[in-house]
């Protein structure tokens, strides 16, 4: 009962992986690789295994709270609570995406930005003392703030500094529903679901950075973080670093040692803070992929948010680390 637990979303494959593949080695305790499919989580586990690495496994799913709620008690039952949560499951669009940009800009909201904090409100009550949590976010958050509007900007900026995350929860809805008229650009939204639904998840980081500074537990960290351009199937594999290289922030993130005073509720870029209010300054390659994110990132992926909740592939190679 007394075991460190670390826990990853969205880890059956790419970065999610290679972050479970890094803790095993690395975090003093077990380490739980979730994934909303069964089989190919067991299967991710096996691979780990055949490296020498003991990983365990637990079926999550960011859209089903029952399955939040069931990894909630297995965590409560059989370690009395969490040590480190990575939330890396995540959905992004492929330019080519035939889906209507309203659809990309609810779905992208609701898995990236809600599912995430549906976790966070389910598993942060587990968060013992010294425990860090990391969002794994991107810098096409970054780039779509810069083309947000100046009022726009203002208004998330001031989310940002509040006490709860309503205020992001409804700039973000409001986000979705200028989508749904097409009048999103007009209204000064960045043209990007993917970039927008980030925007959520990076400022989420600040705002719960300031709850945790006001918790009785001790020394509660959180911090949102890019990867970097990986060469997974979210970036048809022409990233440049490995999915080991785009685990090193969110790890180096996970595993601050206690009493650490820097980084805390920031946004983080190969182990450096950035301002996320600052002008950008990002490598070529890596602006040419977040580029096309901004200009409506998307997979070969359909949602049926109000029928089942859950994803079907209506296209190859789908972009989802879930």
């Amino acid at each position: 009962m007394s075991n460190r637990v670390a826990l990853v979303t969205g880890a059956n494959k790419g970065i999610g992986f290679a972050i479970v593949r890094a803790l095993c080695k690395k975090f003093d305790g077990d380490v739980i690789l979730t994934a909303r499919n069964v089989d190919l989580g067991k299967k991710a586990v096996s691979q780990l295994e055949q490296e020498g690495l003991t990983p365990k496994f637990h079926q999550l799913d960011l859209l089903d709270r029952a399955s939040i709620e069931r990894t909630k008690s297995f965590l409560q039952s059989e370690y009395g609570g969490l040590d480190v949560l990575v939330n890396n499951a995540g959905v992004a669009y492929k330019v080519a995406a035939t889906e209507p940009f309203a659809e990309q800009a609810e779905v992208s909201v609701r898995v990236n930005f809600r599912g995430t904090l549906d976790v966070c409100e389910v598993l942060f009550p587990l968060l013992r003392d010294h425990a860090r949590v990391v969002h794994v976010s991107s810098m096409g958050s970054k780039m779509a703030i810069d083309r947000c509007s100046d009022d726009v900007k203002r208004r998330v900026k001031s989310a940002s500094e509040q006490s709860t995350t309503d205020s992001i929860e409804k700039l973000l809805d409001e986000f979705v529903q200028a989508a749904k008229s097409g009048k999103h650009q007009e209204l000064g939204w960045a043209n990007t679901a993917y970039g927008m639904s980030k925007i959520g998840v990076t400022v989420s980081a600040i705002i719960q950075q300031g709850q945790f500074n006001k918790d009785s537990r001790k020394d509660l960290v959180v911090n949102a973080c890019c990867p970097g351009y990986v060469a997974t199937d979210m970036s048809s594999f022409k990233g440049h670093k490995t999915i080991d290289e785009g685990a090193d922030t969110p790890v180096y993130l996970a595993l601050l040692p206690p009493a650490s005073d820097s980084p805390k509720g920031e946004f983080v870029s190969d182990r450096q803070i950035k301002t996320f209010w600052a002008t950008l300054d990002i490598c070529k390659e890596s602006a040419e992929w977040l580029e096309s994110c901004v200009c409506s990132v998307a997979p070969s992926l359909h949602y049926k948010p109000l029928i089942d909740r859950d994803f079907v592939k209506t296209g190859e190679n789908p972009r989802l680390r879930a």
